[in-house]
């Protein structure tokens, strides 16, 4: 008999990442391919899966999407800048090819659920995680269970001020240079300086910038939340950069709130290569087979 499996599908603006692994979030098999359009890329992700006998899967996807089990749109990607993916009904596509029980979550909620439950907030209560990347989100978990209300947490787009020396415009369509997106995502890099981030020197001002709005953003989230541990994820930010982010959540603090340790509390990702989105898909995947 083959042997049970859980399923994880990070669906990304780029590029899907499908994997299975056993109970214990061994990764048995991983499958990346690049996102084209709705039905040619969830037919790969189906293909893969159909060589394995898989009990359930999670799912994280680039958004906006709807989250809410109770709405009539639930599980579709909704209005985003994304070609032919706006209005796609991406969940019940795979109930179609598979009938079992599946989580249906933004890809930053599964990165911050794989690092709640595996990485670097372990044991803790309550955790926050961004990515920084070609775009910027946020998830928030709270004893185990995702902050939202009406609808996903869009905490990329939160405002922030900007820094005295900065003067780019901005690369946010909606909020220009006001908000985290707008001044901290992957392409921004370039827009100030004409080359990609990849080959940029890390001692270069536009990180000094990045970790500005870093350490602001963390400052916003524990005021707001008061979370244990505030997570920074993507490419955009690197560990050498974290001195620098908590040296700026210091000065937006100015004293005023008492926080642990900020090198405990504000840190990187502490699964391996990239998986966070993976193993917390894994986590979600087991959730909803137990529920």
């Amino acid at each position: 008999m083959a042997e049970k499996l859980l399923g994880s599908i990070e669906a990304g603006g780029t590029k899907f990442v499908v994997a299975v692994a056993d109970f214990d979030y061994n990764v048995k098999e991983l499958k990346k391919f690049p996102t084209t359009t709705p039905e040619k890329t969830l037919a790969e992700a189906i293909n893969f899966f159909e060589h394995f006998d898989v009990a359930s899967i999670g799912v994280g996807s680039f958004g906006p999407v709807d989250v809410k089990v109770e709405s009539e749109t639930y599980g579709h990607v909704l209005n985003t800048p994304k070609a032919d993916w706006s209005g796609f009904d991406f969940l019940e596509t795979l109930k179609v090819a598979f009938d079992i029980p599946m989580y249906f979550t933004t890809d930053v909620n599964s990165s911050a659920y794989g690092e709640y439950t595996k990485g670097s907030g372990l044991g803790a209560d309550s955790l926050v995680y961004f990515t920084l990347g070609t775009g910027v989100g946020g998830g928030a978990i709270q004893d185990g269970k995702f902050i939202g209300g009406i609808d996903h947490a869009e905490m990329g787009h939160a405002t922030v001020i900007a820094h005295p020396e900065d003067t780019y415009e901005g690369g946010c369509p909606f909020h220009s240079n006001h908000c985290f997106e707008g001044l901290a995502s992957g392409p921004t890099l370039e827009g100030r300086t004409g080359a990609k981030g990849e080959t940029l020197p890390r001692d270069h001002k536009v990180f000094d910038f990045i970790s500005y709005y870093a350490g602001q953003i963390a400052f916003n989230t524990f005021v707001n939340m008061a979370p244990e541990k505030i997570v920074f994820g993507g490419s955009v930010l690197q560990g050498a950069d974290m001195p620098k982010v908590r040296e700026y959540f210091k000065q937006f603090n100015n004293g005023y709130v008492a926080t642990p340790d900020l090198e405990e509390l504000i840190v990187r990702p502490s699964i391996e290569n990239n998986r966070s989105a993976t193993i917390g898909n894994f986590g979600l995947a087991l959730k909803v087979l137990k529920e």
